[in-house]
């Protein structure tokens, strides 16, 4: 017991230096200014930023264009436009701005496919109902999306979902070595518990047709996070008219009040 113990011990000190170390590598990288391009998009296609103030803008922007700089974006089969990067970087950040300075050391590149995949990474065929995935294994530390889904969250201004913002929360999840809807290096552990048990009370909810939220979210626990953060995050005025409890947990993991305006972070605790 003793000698599982340690080896435990050691395994999340080494994950935990290990992150540091690859964020501090990604921080030596220099930081473009942001082109006049991406300000114009971000102002006319994220709401979220829409409704920053200009200090909490300025800040964003830079989180925005360091996430850019030190991660690639390539395109698989489909051209990257700068509103692809927009929206990629925008989605990233989002989940994290309420973590001042905290970037993602488990992440170092996300391929764009044009559509849906498989389990294969196959593109073509009728079995394709991927949008997005963190991979793991060979793709380790490597995120797929979809491009066409990528645009649709932004273009739909009415919907609770965005496969970006829920893959990146996986990631964020995934940055205490597990994904598994408790994303135990942010959340204080006074939450824990009461998290759980608010998470297991609306995956009830789901499975037996009485809410709103996205049915994908009654999977699990990792899904059910990542589903409440689009909704979160999309459409917050709706979440907290509908769900109050769960808007307020989140806000409190989060660190982040979008319903706010203009946009406020919940101070740290």
């Amino acid at each position: 017991m003793d000698i599982l113990f340690i080896t435990l011990v050691i395994v999340a000190v080494f994950i935990i230096v290990a992150g540091l170390v690859f964020k501090q590598r990604k921080r030596s990288v220099p930081i473009p200014p942001m082109p006049g391009n991406y300000r114009m998009i971000l102002q006319k296609e994220v709401v979220f930023y829409a409704a920053l103030d200009s200090s909490k803008k300025n800040e964003f922007e830079n989180r925005m264009m360091h996430f850019l700089a030190s991660t690639r974006i390539t395109g698989v089969n489909t051209e990257v436009e700068d509103s692809d990067k927009v929206y990629i970087a925008a989605s990233a950040i989002i989940p994290i701005f309420g973590f001042p300075g905290w970037e993602y050391p488990n992440l170092h590149e996300v391929l764009l496919y044009p559509d849906s995949f498989n389990h294969d990474f196959q593109q073509k065929g009728n079995d394709r109902s991927i949008l997005g995935m963190v991979g793991d294994g060979a793709y380790n530390r490597v995120m797929i999306l979809s491009r066409h889904e990528l645009q649709q969250a932004f273009i739909n201004r009415s919907s609770k979902t965005n496969t970006a913002i829920h893959e990146f929360v996986h990631l964020v999840d995934k940055t205490d070595g597990s994904i598994d809807g408790v994303p135990a290096f942010f959340v204080d552990q006074q939450y824990v518990l009461p998290w759980l048990a608010l998470m297991r009370t609306e995956m009830q909810k789901i499975l037996a047709n009485r809410s709103d939220i996205n049915p994908y979210g009654a999977t699990n626990e990792a899904e059910f996070l990542a589903v409440a953060a689009e909704y979160f995050f999309e459409r917050p005025e709706l979440l907290e008219s509908k769900h109050p409890a769960l808007y307020q947990l989140l806000a409190t993991l989060f660190r982040q009040q979008p319903n706010a305006a203009p946009a406020a972070t919940v101070p740290g605790h």
